[in-house]
């Protein structure tokens, strides 16, 4: 398949992080946009991009002509009762996990319509999409919205592009810390999988590379959950 170029947004943190690394480990050309680049230090030949997904445009004029692949990975977890949640909460989880993700793409369809072989698209929504959680209110929705541009962009762009999203449950991230901060805490969350444990953020990045890679390349519009049985599963004993 050769060098292949890739566009990983929110790239220097959580799964975001992993994705990259288990990218360069394959030698391709990265370039990562995000608001720092402190954590990616360690890496050699990484192009960073300064970007905040929250303002009104993409500048992308630091990547290449072509994008063979394209990564969005920014979310917030939100967790509160509907009650209190003001719209302002729901507008800003819709610009971050929704939004974003429009903006980005309608600033990168010309590159990646220019892969020579395809290019792929990889979202994030969450497990509480197609599992009620109580508290998830603002959050489920925004990622919702992904589920719905996913199928819809899959259609759209079909063949030369495709387009597919990650369903993953609570991950060991940066962003989970809230959720995770005490022995306690992990103990509850891992309870509540059938697996019995909570997920890791290189779990996640290897199923974004399959997407991303041509073993996938009949796969397109497709939800894939990651979450440790929690969407499929009851388990009784």
């Amino acid at each position: 398949m050769g060098t292949q170029n890739y566009f990983i947004v929110g790239g220097s943190s959580g799964i975001g992080l992993e994705i990259v690394r288990a990218l360069q480990s394959e030698d391709h050309a990265l370039f990562v946009g995000s608001r720092s680049n402190e954590a990616l230090s360690e890496f050699d030949g990484i192009h960073h991009l300064t970007l905040d997904v929250l303002t009104d445009s993409i500048d992308v004029d630091g990547l290449p002509e072509n994008l063979d692949g394209l990564v969005y990975c920014p979310g917030s977890i939100r967790l509160k009762p509907f009650q209190r949640l003001a719209i302002e909460d729901f507008m800003h989880d819709l610009q971050v996990n929704f939004l974003g993700a429009v903006k980005t793409i309608q600033a990168c369809l010309p590159r990646l319509k220019k892969s020579p072989t395809g290019a792929a698209i990889v979202l994030f929504s969450t497990v509480a999409v197609k599992t009620g959680m109580p508290f998830h209110a603002s959050v489920a929705g925004a990622k919702a919205a992904v589920e719905g541009l996913t199928r819809s962009l899959a259609a759209e762009f079909a063949p030369r592009i495709r387009v597919n999203a990650i369903a993953p449950s609570l991950t060991d991230t940066p962003l989970a810390q809230g959720l995770l901060s005490s022995e306690e805490k992990r103990k509850a969350s891992a309870e509540r999988h059938p697996a019995k444990r909570i997920g890791t953020p290189q779990e996640i990045a290897q199923i974004a590379m399959h997407l991303l890679s041509e073993a996938s390349a009949w796969m397109t519009g497709q939800i894939i959950h990651v979450d440790g049985g929690m969407s499929a599963l009851r388990t009784f004993r």
